[in-house]
């Protein structure tokens, strides 16, 4: 009389899961290592209390496109003759039209500014 075989087990995947968490759980380790903590007796500046201002070196684009530095409207042409060098730094309206921000930091570009900084606000959510 044949003996009927056993069926085979299936390999459980459970194990290829276990590694895959293993190694994730490595490399958010190492990742979380890179940076090195600030050290325990700093204490930060509180800047909750503090009125928005652009810095005062720098260019602001209001929504309607007009480009001012420090209070008077100017141009990019201008603004670039009596820059001291450095990158130039843009405050633009979150209205601004995006094709009127790039037409200006072309014109930027093109009259030496060596880089361009947009500065925006930071969203803390």
């Amino acid at each position: 009389m044949i003996r009927p075989t056993a069926p085979r087990r299936k390999r459980d995947s459970t194990i290829a899961l276990i590694n895959v968490v293993f190694l994730m759980l490595i490399f958010f380790l190492i990742a979380g290592t890179v940076a090195p903590p600030l050290d325990p007796e700093l204490n930060l500046v509180d800047t909750s209390g503090l009125e928005g201002r652009e810095p005062p070196d720098a260019l602001v684009l209001l929504a309607d496109g007009t480009l001012r530095f420090r209070g008077a409207t100017t141009d990019p042409e201008a603004y670039m003759a009596s820059h001291e060098g450095g990158p130039v730094r843009i405050v633009p309206d979150r209205n601004v039209a995006a094709p009127r921000l790039i037409e200006i930091t072309g014109d930027l570009r093109r009259q030496g500014a060596p880089s361009i900084v947009l500065v925006t606000e930071r969203a803390l959510e």
